[in-house]
C-alpha cells in the first residue's frame, strides 16, 4: 500500500464517548454493561485508530486496562474476588456505570445549552460561535466514521477471498482527487457509495484515510438524516 503521506486527524471524543456509543449503538442497559461484549469492541476500535495513525490521547489505553481489569475480575469465581477492603463494589462494574452516568449528564446539558445558545443566534441574526459546540467532523464523529468504514471492510472480505490479490498501488492523493471528482457535482454521495468499486481492503482502507484527510482540511462534511444511518458525504 503507497501512501505518499500520513493523515493525521486528531480524535476530539475521548474513551467514554466511545464507550456510550457503543452502549447506544447496540441499545445496551447502561446499568447492566455486559463487559466481555463492551470490551471486545471497545478494543476492536482502538485498533483501528491505530492502525489508522490517528492521534489518539493516552486515556483510551488506560479505559482499555481499566476494562480488561473489570472483565478478568468478573470472571472469577466468588471465592477469589478482592477481599472487601479493597475491593469498593461487589459488581466491578458500578464506578464505570458512575462515571458513564455523570459524564452523560454533563454531555447533555452542553448539547443544551449550545442548542439555547444558536437558537437565540438565530433569533437576533447572528451565530455566537463561542456558545455552539464544534463538531470538527460535521454531524457524525469518529466513531460514526469507523464504524461505516468496519461494515465497508466486511462486506469485501468475502469478494477478496474468493479472487488472486495482485500487486496494488494506492495513494491518499490519487483518492483525494478521486472523491473530489465524484462530490464535484454537489450532490451528497452515500459512504458506502464511495466504496462500491473498491475490490480490497487496501484500497478502501487508503480511501478513507483520503477521505479523513478531506474531512480535516473541511472540504467534505460527513452528516446523518438518523443516527447510525447512513452516511452522506457533501462538498463544503
Amino acid at each position: 500500500m503507497d501512501t505518499d503521506y500520513k493523515v493525521k486527524l486528531e480524535v476530539f471524543e475521548g474513551p467514554l464517548d466511545l464507550l456510550l456509543y457503543l452502549i447506544k449503538k447496540d441499545e445496551l442497559d447502561i446499568y447492566d454493561i455486559p463487559i466481555e461484549r463492551i470490551t471486545s469492541q471497545y478494543l476492536e476500535y482502538l485498533r483501528v485508530l491505530k492502525f489508522l495513525d490517528l492521534d489518539i490521547a493516552g486515556d483510551f489505553v488506560v479505559m482499555a486496562a481499566n476494562l480488561i481489569y473489570i472483565k478478568s475480575r468478573s470472571l472469577l469465581p466468588a471465592d477469589q474476588q478482592p477481599p472487601e477492603e479493597t475491593a469498593e463494589e461487589e459488581d466491578p462494574r458500578w464506578e464505570l456505570v458512575r462515571q458513564l452516568i455523570e459524564y452523560k449528564k454533563f454531555k447533555d446539558a452542553a448539547e443544551c445549552l449550545g442548542r439555547r445558545a444558536l437558537e437565540q443566534s438565530n433569533l437576533f441574526g447572528r451565530l455566537t460561535e463561542a456558545f455552539v459546540p464544534e463538531r470538527p467532523l460535521g454531524e457524525v464523529n469518529i466513531f460514526d466514521l469507523i464504524n461505516a468504514f468496519n461494515r465497508v471492510v466486511d462486506r469485501v472480505k468475502s469478494r477478496e477471498d474468493l479472487r488472486e490479490i495482485f500487486d496494488e498501488h494506492f495513494s491518499v492523493s490519487d483518492k483525494i482527487d478521486f472523491i473530489m471528482k465524484r462530490t464535484a457535482s454537489g450532490v451528497p454521495l452515500a459512504f458506502s457509495e464511495l466504496f462500491a468499486n473498491a475490490a480490497s481492503r487496501v484500497e478502501i482502507v487508503v480511501t478513507f484515510l483520503a477521505l479523513l484527510e478531506l474531512i480535516r482540511l473541511k472540504q467534505l462534511r460527513a452528516v446523518q438524516a438518523e443516527e447510525f444511518g447512513e452516511i452522506q458525504l457533501q462538498r463544503v
